[in-house]
């Protein structure tokens, strides 16, 4: 009793965010850098590959969410991932957990939905006394653990070390046939855009820890009272906790034609590196925004420090953009939201795909779509597509 009293009282004044002072997009190299980084990672493509992996095997490098490899064994592909983020919710077994739906998404991003083996990366910051390191490193592991148990997956190693701040990430890996996953570069003019989390969840945490800062509490109260920023808090927790498999799963049965999902560098930037992908020549325009409800109002009022109408807000484990033909994607929409994938699956159709040069772009004044709690596990809504 007595340790489990200290380890309540521990979590309870435990702030695990105070490790982590920079995350959001601070922690982000810039997309255009990066991609200048990663020029000479890129692998080459020779013409012996063919004889050797067999004709046709789909091959995806550096830039996008996953790798797509072709493998020795004909017929196989190794598909691969790797991420890790910092601490952006106090809760040290929820942190885990959405640790893990994160690094899980990518898969689900190329529709994979069965995962064979996972890593865990983790740093602990040298910071933390040995008492904070002993009970909080383990409920940690423990959420990670608990999530990939419920991916249908195992943790077979990974690698741990000392650092200023706390970052839990790891590896996601199977190995699978070319029928199983979806390449991210078949949008056609005339699909829609589909989302399947709503945006804010950066805004929604920022604000929950601004409940403790009068300074910036008195910024918004105008916009936004405690009970509104409690419910936006626990709507973006949920929405980063839930696992992406289930949209993955719906991408292969209604003939999804590329995603992504969205994460550090918004919807627009992740839209952006999307329509870079595409074979055929089209551009992306997003007409209608969903974002937990009131972090429109709440940036708007910050003079749009998060960048979140624009599209630039980082996203923690967020949703995934679809490319769908428009004859499905309202099917879509409605499925996953059926009682037999569990609560709270949403979609919404958000924008179209055009001919045009692989230009991502949101319109000036693009629909808000405030969404609440009770629409998680109970509305059946699927805006129409502008023409």
């Amino acid at each position: 009793e007595s340790t489990k009293h200290s380890l309540s009282f521990l979590i309870k004044y435990f702030a695990l965010t105070q490790f982590s002072e920079i995350r959001e997009m601070g922690c982000k190299v810039p997309q255009h850098i990066l991609q200048q980084y990663l020029e000479n990672l890129q692998e080459s493509r020779f013409e012996e590959d063919d004889l050797f992996f067999g004709p046709g095997m789909p091959r995806l490098g550096i830039g996008m969410d996953t790798c797509v490899v072709p493998l020795r064994h004909r017929g196989l592909s190794l598909v691969q991932t790797t991420d890790f983020i910092y601490p952006i919710v106090d809760d040290p077994y929820m942190m885990g957990r959405i640790a893990c739906a994160n690094v899980l998404s990518d898969l689900y991003a190329v529709g994979v939905t069965k995962c064979d083996s996972m890593l865990m990366l983790l740093g602990v910051s040298n910071k933390m006394t040995g008492k904070e390191r002993d009970k909080i490193i383990p409920l940690i592991i423990k959420g990670y653990k608990d999530v990939a148990e419920k991916a249908g997956t195992t943790i077979t190693g990974g690698h741990t070390i000392l650092n200023p701040w706390i970052l839990v990430g790891g590896v996601a890996t199977t190995v699978c046939q070319t029928n199983c996953f979806i390449m991210p570069d078949n949008a056609v003019p005339g699909d829609v855009l589909v989302l399947t989390k709503p945006l804010g969840t950066q805004v929604a945490v920022a604000v929950h820890q601004w409940l403790d800062n009068p300074e910036k509490w008195n910024k918004i109260k105008l916009v936004v009272t405690e009970e509104e920023v409690e419910l936006a808090y626990q709507e973006a927790i949920t929405n980063m906790d839930r696992l992406n498999r289930t949209a993955a799963n719906l991408m292969h049965i209604f003939n999804a034609h590329a995603a992504t999902d969205i994460t550090g560098f918004g919807i627009l930037g992740h839209a952006q590196n999307l329509v870079r992908q595409q074979r055929n020549e089209v551009s992306f325009v997003i007409h209608n925004l969903p974002v937990i409800a009131k972090m429109a109002a709440v940036s708007k009022a910050r003079g749009e420090m998060f960048g979140l109408v624009h599209g630039m807000c980082p996203e923690t484990s967020g949703g995934l953009l679809i490319c769908l033909p428009r004859e499905q994607a309202a099917r879509f929409c409605a499925e996953i939201k059926s009682p037999r994938y569990g609560k709270g699956h949403q979609a919404w159709i958000i924008g179209i795909v055009e001919k045009g040069s692989r230009t991502a772009r949101i319109i000036e004044k693009p629909r808000i779509i405030d969404v609440t709690s009770s629409q998680s596990t109970s509305q059946n809504v699927s805006p129409a597509v502008p023409p």
